[in-house]
């Protein structure tokens, strides 16, 4: 088996997503408790879902985050989730007054092949969102 590939009874494959998003409006609201609650969460729903969290960055206004994925789950899948259960257990710990905790979109690429400054022209281009 090539090295740094992971291996199943019937495939061997190596998914390294990229997923970055934003709080509506980009409004700063991922610090301290949030911050932390945020991370226990998203490290909830990636045991459940079998995905290991290669780095984790919460920032006050988007998250990033590195994860290797399963070739049954689909990357839009992935998000889908981690979006879905944190933000219906954050909106109901804390008080955000915002309409929905996070932007509709996200950025996600393979983990190998997207550059820094793509990176943050996505995250710049979200100052509106």
């Amino acid at each position: 088996m090539p090295r740094g590939f992971d291996r199943e009874r019937t495939e061997i494959h190596k998914l390294r997503y990229h997923f970055v998003w934003c709080p509506k409006y980009r409004k700063p609201v991922l610090e301290g408790e949030v911050r932390d609650r945020l991370e226990e969460l998203i490290e909830d729903k990636a045991d459940e879902l079998g995905l290991e969290i290669l780095e984790l960055s919460i920032r006050p206004d988007h998250v990033h985050l590195f994860i290797t994925g399963d070739p049954t789950l689909a990357p839009n899948k992935i998000i889908q989730q981690v979006k879905g259960y944190s933000s219906r257990q954050l909106r109901d710990e804390f008080d955000f007054g915002l309409p929905s905790l996070w932007t509709r979109s996200y950025f996600v690429s393979g983990a190998d092949d997207v550059s820094s400054g793509v990176t943050e022209e996505y995250i710049d281009a979200q100052a509106g969102a």
